[in-house]
């Protein structure tokens, strides 16, 4: 059982705490926030010892695992020294995403883990539910051939006012560009146009073409412009020998093989199956605990610190397409 400390104790790190306390795998023993209502709030719920300062809860704690949970700016820029805090401390780091949007300090994180031989992984969540990882068993049988296309949408409808206009750009699309190099490699070249509709302050919808190391081709909208309560994010891998579409992460993932009329689907069951988003967070967390168990590399961690700063990267090049009109390199 892995002794585990939370940092950043806002509803995303409460549902850290929670799930930790649930797993068989995990034992919760600290938790830590920078506003003392949350944080004393939040170890009075669970039971722990609860810190104002990430680095006191490390010295008195010595926890073997420690979940960063932190906002900031731009939704990330929070997360960097409590992750590098806890890495020289020897902790394996879950952090959430998206990693870092400042790319140096992304780098650092990366090149802190690898140089500790600690795991970090980066909460990419989408890429964990039963449908993602059917998707991928089929692209290992090379049951979609050759790959040619992937088409990737992802909108959550998210009003108000942000603190920079490349809010949604950066704090959503780290799953869909996850999601993409998930199935189809390293993006090389990117291409972005958006807008900002009606009332906004921000780059609310956006549109990304790119091309992919392998030679494939892709498309990424995303948008905080459209509602909830539809289905939320659809991806479309096509090869020479066949595609698939998966829908919502875990609702439901369909194989049309090109050389049959007979398609093969996979539908979330009503017992046993995912039950909401949260069930997203339960396996992600479950996956880096099981694996920091088995003493699985840590640059063989599913989700890792190296895929959370690719996904950034693509991000990055993405906005610099947007604010010259140019396709840009992803470097």
């Amino acid at each position: 059982m892995l002794r585990v400390c939370v940092v950043g104790m806002g509803p995303i790190g409460n549902l850290h705490a929670r799930i930790y306390q649930e797993d068989d795998l995990a034992q919760l023993v600290g938790v830590c926030d920078i506003i003392k209502e949350r944080a004393q709030a939040a170890g009075e719920r669970f039971g722990v010892p609860w810190f104002l300062n990430a680095q006191k809860m490390l010295e008195a704690l010595a926890p073997e695992v420690v979940s960063v949970a932190t906002g900031g700016f731009e939704y990330a820029s929070d997360h960097y020294e409590p992750t590098i805090q806890a890495l020289e401390a020897g902790c394996h780091v879950l952090c959430e995403k998206p990693i870092h949007n400042e790319i140096e300090k992304a780098e650092e994180m990366v090149r802190v883990a690898r140089e500790r031989r600690r795991c970090f992984g980066i909460n990419l969540n989408h890429r964990f539910t039963p449908a993602a990882r059917l998707a991928k068993q089929w692209m290992l049988e090379g049951r979609l051939g050759d790959l040619l296309f992937c088409n990737m949408a992802l909108w959550i409808g998210k009003p108000g006012l942000f603190d920079s206009p490349y809010f949604h750009i950066k704090a959503l699309n780290p799953h869909s560009a996850d999601i993409m190099r998930y199935y189809c490699g390293d993006v090389s070249k990117i291409h972005c146009f958006a807008m900002k509709a009606p009332g906004r302050n921000i780059w609310s919808t956006a549109s990304f073409n790119v091309q992919f190391a392998c030679g494939a081709v892709g498309h990424l909208t995303s948008s905080y412009d459209l509602a909830r309560g539809h289905p939320m994010e659809r991806c479309e891998v096509a090869g020479t020998k066949g595609r698939f579409v998966l829908e919502d992460m875990w609702r439901e993932v369909t194989l049309y093989p090109a050389d049959s009329l007979v398609k093969q689907v996979y539908t979330n069951p009503i017992f046993g199956g995912f039950r909401d988003f949260d069930d997203t967070f339960r396996d992600r967390i479950h996956k880096f605990l099981e694996q920091v168990s088995q003493g699985v590399a840590p640059e063989d961690i599913d989700g890792s610190g190296a895929d959370g700063l690719a996904a950034q990267k693509i991000i990055q090049a993405g906005i610099q397409s947007l604010e010259t009109g140019t396709v840009v390199d992803v470097v």
